[in-house]
């Protein structure tokens, strides 16, 4: 009796735990909140705003102690707005193959899988990223606070040889 109650009480805490793990890019069945899609839009606007280098767009998105974690180091805000507007990094075109989010409170932390087709110190380069991008909630208004590049082991998905006209 006692071993069939544990196995019991085993198989509700393993269905618990279930229902509180995090949302993944690419999980199946993942429904999102208004909050979600709302995030989900921010982000999608951002990868737009960096490719066309709208600094003034990023600079009202960004906090003001935002970090950015690269592949060649971490650096604030002005940094970033300056290596964007002076094309020390081009970010041409983000392909978003997978994207979640999980709000914490104040905070939604969103991550992205995806390939990103940039221009690093004149060179053309495609990488295989999961991005976390963290957003705070100020004064009813989302500001990133982190970026963060991943790089993945997966081959890159993005066809980026020229198309023929």
């Amino acid at each position: 009796m006692k071993k069939a109650i544990f196995i019991l009480l085993c198989c509700m805490a393993c269905m618990h735990s279930g229902y509180a793990q995090a949302k993944l890019p690419n999980s199946s069945a993942v429904t999102n909140s208004k909050e979600d899609q709302e995030i989900l839009e921010l982000s999608k606007n951002k990868w737009n705003w960096m490719a066309d280098k709208n600094t003034e767009a990023l600079n009202g998105l960004f906090a003001d102690n935002c970090v950015f974690v690269h592949m060649g180091g971490s650096w604030g805000k002005s940094q970033e707005l300056n290596t964007i507007k002076g094309g020390g990094i081009w970010y041409k075109k983000a392909e978003v193959y997978g994207a979640s989010v999980n709000i914490l409170g104040n905070t939604a932390i969103l991550l992205n899988d995806l390939d990103l087709l940039a221009v690093v110190g004149g060179n053309e380069v495609t990488h295989a990223f999961m991005v976390t991008e963290v957003y705070v909630k100020e004064n009813g208004e989302w500001k990133m606070g982190s970026l963060t590049f991943s790089q993945l082991l997966r081959p890159v998905k993005m066809n980026t040889t020229p198309q023929q006209h």
